[in-house]
């Protein structure tokens, strides 16, 4: 009994000590993240990068040569992505802002009144427009000072400014550096680990990888090509917001329903005001359906397959909970921590399934539990019938 005591003892300050050092590592990720932001992306960026490098080193290419080549296409992928996007979203905002009286005309003139001559409610006696276009303008000039007085205080810290310099101009070198030391990286970690633990350890940080691999490197793809696909067509059936619609439909595609659902209803609303018939409408609804089909037969099994991916709602969760805790840096590690959880979450289902609190001292399969999860070691011994000699030497 005292042994036994003991041992609990020894056991419950282990468990201390682990949950102590978690605290510390939380506290120092806390306290030094706006250093530790560039490595961290720059660890992600490498990590997206590491497989294109060992496919090229299998084809006969050194690892220096396979690296400078899938760093120099990643940064070209980012500039062009800069040099087009950038001027593209401004035109569109300029038009949005150009085009908002005349949207605020037809939800005046025409959405609220069928709204009202359906529902029978006078809605624009509980809603002071006028009221909420001047909050909107003064909220709108002091977000506008706070921002001047904010880029003041930048331009006048020069520490700040250096930081800021300093990290954009890091974030290439480090993430050259990682690409290139990434399997040596992976090999010195692996010889950390406790090597009775090394095949379980190896065997959940696959399922991780493959975990956040579907979502970062698949998903991404489909919203990418999604919002190509939308924008293009909605620009195509003749919306001046078409690509910008299309792009915010894209990016919300991760959620499902929401992406096609508010690009939906937000093409609806610019072909409404902008051409006022039900033949645009009927384009944009052409899009987001060809846009569906394309997804569901074609771009998510090719690009995503059947890995299991993260629930929308746990990405949604985790994103914000990491930047209310660790700031960007923890929307940076939001979803690798979300991946490693869930693969771990099913670890631990897999191994309650297997127990002996779930699967009984007495569980069978007529009980409703299958072959594969009774552990033959705690299963009952089958119970043999004695044998009647006497039957026997009778026949």
């Amino acid at each position: 009994m005292q042994s036994q005591a003991l041992d609990d003892i020894a056991r419950f300050l282990r468990r201390l000590q682990w949950t102590a050092l978690a605290l510390a590592v939380c506290w120092l990720v806390w306290v030094l993240a706006p250093i530790l932001t560039p490595f961290v992306f720059a660890l992600m960026l490498a990590w997206l990068g590491d497989p294109l490098v060992d496919r090229l080193e299998r084809a006969g290419r050194s690892r220096n040569v396979a690296v400078t080549l899938v760093f120099t296409a990643m940064a070209l992928i980012v500039l062009a992505g800069l040099l087009i996007l950038v001027p593209l979203m401004e035109r569109q905002i300029e038009t949005l802002v150009a085009s908002w009286p005349h949207y605020r005309e037809w939800f005046m003139l025409t959405a609220l009144p069928w709204v009202e001559q359906r529902l029978g409610v006078e809605l624009t006696e509980w809603l002071d427009f006028s009221h909420i276009s001047q909050l909107v303008r003064d909220n709108w000039d002091r977000a506008g000072g706070i921002a001047a007085t904010v880029l003041g205080y930048l331009s006048r810290s020069g520490f700040a400014v250096i930081g800021i310099v300093a990290n954009v101009a890091l974030l290439p070198v480090i993430t050259f550096f990682f690409l290139r030391d990434w399997d040596l990286l992976v090999e010195r970690v692996a010889s950390l680990i406790p090597r009775d633990h090394l095949d379980i350890v190896s065997r959940l940080a696959r399922e991780s990888s493959d975990v956040l691999s579907a979502f970062l490197r698949g998903q991404f793809l489909v919203m990418l090509v999604l919002g190509v696909m939308y924008g293009l067509g909605l620009w195509a059936v003749g919306l001046d917001l078409g690509i910008l619609i299309g792009l915010i439909a894209g990016i919300l595609t991760f959620v499902p329903y929401l992406g096609p659902a508010s690009g939906i209803l937000l093409g609806v609303i610019a072909a409404l005001v902008q051409y006022g018939d039900w033949q645009h409408v009927a384009g944009v609804l052409v899009v987001f359906g060809i846009g569906q089909v394309i997804e569901s037969y074609v771009l998510t099994p090719k690009l995503v397959g059947d890995r299991i991916g993260l629930h929308p709602v746990a990405v949604i969760f985790a994103v914000l909970a990491g930047g209310q805790l660790f700031g960007f840096l923890g929307m940076l590690l939001a979803l690798p921590v979300a991946a490693v959880v869930n693969v771990l979450l099913r670890y631990a289902q897999e191994r309650y399934r297997h127990s002996r609190l779930y699967v009984g001292t007495h569980a069978s399969p007529e009980d409703g539990v299958p072959d594969s999860l009774v552990d033959p070691h705690l299963a009952p011994p089958a119970e043999h019938k004695p044998s009647d000699s006497r039957e026997s030497t009778d026949e």
